[in-house]
């Protein structure tokens, strides 16, 4: 079992940066593929970045490559990501979720992840 919790989000200037952090609880953390989705209203809930067990394979959809960075601290049992250069666009609840058991290297489909945390709501003002 794998309880998750975000922290981090906020109001902020597009332009700006946000930091979310995901706390997760049970031993299993060190070896769950993790990663950051979100929901904006009336929309799915879209992956946003992914990080292997060991931190050594990432990935990240195209509208968010080069501004966020997804990173790990296993010994903490906590997944972050780095938000910068925020736009608009980019509002949304903001989920994490981890792949225990982990189905492959790397998991990018929502379905894949099977527990979640509650969400933490970002808004980026013009």
């Amino acid at each position: 079992q794998v309880q998750l919790v975000e922290s981090g989000g906020g109001l902020v200037q597009a332009g700006g940066s946000l930091r979310l952090s995901c706390a997760a609880s049970g031993r299993t953390f060190s070896r769950s593929t993790m990663g950051w989705f979100r929901q904006a209203p009336g929309k799915e809930r879209e992956i946003v970045a992914a990080i292997s067990w060991s931190g050594g394979r990432s990935y990240y959809r195209d509208s968010v490559k080069g501004r966020f960075t997804i990173s790990r601290d296993n010994a903490k049992n906590t997944v972050y990501l780095q938000m910068n250069s925020l736009e608009r666009e980019d509002t949304a609840v903001y989920y994490c979720g981890a792949d225990w058991p982990p189905a492959g290297p790397i998991a990018t489909m929502r379905d894949e992840y099977d527990y979640w945390g509650q969400g933490t709501q970002v808004t980026v003002s013009s």
